[in-house]
């Protein structure tokens, strides 16, 4: 593609402005944060940014700048602005991740699109031929239901199989985990089968786990496994990510969760190995630049709003105004998760779903027995409950235990079959996790079960 291609994003006509960027000065305090978050519900301790993540002022502001370049002139905008300014956000994350080229970073909605990106390749693959039916693809049990739903309509209809790894929870070790996924790819292998994609989470969402993801892929590589795709809904902005130390051919991860930016957005890295492999991936939303590779469908499906795409510069300056960037930033959060954790396991007696090092900015936490969660439909309903009555967001997990398994005892004796995940943001306070703490203490000391709560 020739170097001044408007599709890539380059333009010789610079008779534009860029949106007003905020006026910077120190790190952000306290008083600053709460006015960055202030459209936030008052009186509702938002402990579960893991769901829908969250966005400051700055950064909507900069996204309604866009908004309006767009509505005011929407020609100059779709031919000298927005393909521009995709770029610059594709370069901000190619450099953050450390990938080697801009064109591997694509930007589309989720990690929902992502995933049907990959699987349709994979199912076309199947339905020309080129992989046999009954190959298979592997992945933990715990996947989004949106991949295993993109495995369903694109893969098993056309002859592939799926197998799927129980993730070991709660979790003591990162060896627990890649044993279980080294059966998984035996099985996957078993009657001459070839694995042809394994599918990895690197921060798994219900239950949360910070999984060995470079391990993960290095067992792929010596196994044998045609091509590796990381489903990493929650990485950026929980954790390092770094795609050629990963080496997975595909990665994606939200910038909506973790990343401060406004829904919906996420990048999808496609690794280049050249012969034209990448060739044969493409968004599923055809436009008029199917065939121009992926950064490029990617940047035009159609007449919509791009603006959540076109901030990450901006987020770029929000992250650089607290006390080491977004590297400081992850890094208190997962302390403060892990602090908030202990707290609420020293309160009801009893456990982490995984150690501190296997926690992000989201940690599981074992409830109380006495509580007798038994079904995910009571795990909706004490989580409707924490809502409506408490003003706690929360997420609620029903730990299904396999016959022959032990689990974990709480203080008391009983069998823990539920957790909840907390999340810590930056604009999350201590008092947030008290009121969790003592509204499920409350329930406790009243006898109140989930076959009783109150309506919501």
């Amino acid at each position: 593609m020739a170097a001044d291609d408007r599709r890539n994003g380059d333009s010789t006509n610079h008779n534009h402005r860029d949106p007003k960027k905020p006026r910077l000065s120190e790190f952000l305090t306290d008083s600053d944060i709460r006015s960055e978050f202030a459209h936030h519900q008052t009186g509702v301790a938002r402990i579960n940014n893991g769901s829908f993540g969250c966005c400051p002022s700055s950064v909507l502001d900069a996204q309604r700048d866009w908004q309006l370049r767009f509505l005011r002139q929407p020609d100059e905008f779709y031919f000298n602005g927005l393909r521009r300014g995709l770029l610059a956000s594709r370069a901000v994350i190619g450099d953050l991740i450390n990938a080697d080229d801009v064109d591997e970073v694509s930007l589309v909605d989720n990690a929902t699109t992502a995933a049907a990106i990959v699987l349709q390749r994979v199912g076309r693959c199947f339905s020309e031929g080129r992989y046999r039916k009954e190959d298979s693809v592997v992945m933990f049990n715990c996947a989004f239901q949106s991949v295993k739903k993109s495995i369903q309509a694109y893969v098993s209809r056309v002859g592939g199989s799926t197998v799927e790894v129980r993730l070991p929870f709660p979790v003591n070790s990162n060896e627990e985990i890649v044993s279980a996924f080294r059966e998984g790819l035996e099985r996957g292998r078993e009657n001459g089968r070839t694995v042809r994609l394994a599918i990895i989470d690197h921060i798994t969402s219900m239950p949360c786990v910070l999984l060995p993801v470079r391990e993960l892929v290095k067992v792929c590589r010596e196994e044998g496994v045609e091509e590796v795709f990381v489903d990493a809904a929650h990485a950026i902005g929980s954790v390092k990510v770094d795609v050629k130390e990963i080496g997975a051919d595909y990665y994606v991860s939200n910038l909506h969760k973790w990343f401060f930016c406004p829904p919906s957005i996420a990048f999808f890295y496609c690794k280049k190995r050249g012969g034209g492999s990448e060739s044969d991936v493409h968004h599923p939303v055809v436009s008029h630049e199917f065939g121009n590779g992926l950064a490029i469908e990617s940047a035009w499906i159609g007449t919509r709003d791009y603006s959540s795409q076109l901030v990450v510069p901006s987020v770029m300056e929000f992250v650089k105004r607290f006390e080491g960037g977004i590297d400081g930033i992850m890094k208190r959060n997962h302390d403060e998760a892990v602090r908030m954790g202990l707290m609420l396991c020293s309160a009801w007696g009893t456990n982490l779903g995984s150690p501190p090092e296997m926690c992000v900015g989201m940690v599981m936490i074992g409830l109380p027995s006495k509580l007798c969660v038994e079904s995910d439909e009571d795990a909706i309903k004490l989580r409707s409950y924490l809502r409506v009555h408490r003003s706690v967001e929360v997420p609620v997990y029903f730990l299904g235990l396999r016959d022959g398994e032990e689990g974990v005892k709480d203080r008391d004796g009983g069998l823990i079959t539920a957790y909840v995940r907390i999340s810590r943001q930056v604009y999350n306070e201590t008092e947030d996790y008290e009121r969790l703490r003592d509204a499920i203490t409350e329930l406790v000391k009243d006898q109140m079960t989930c076959q009783n709560l109150p309506p919501v």
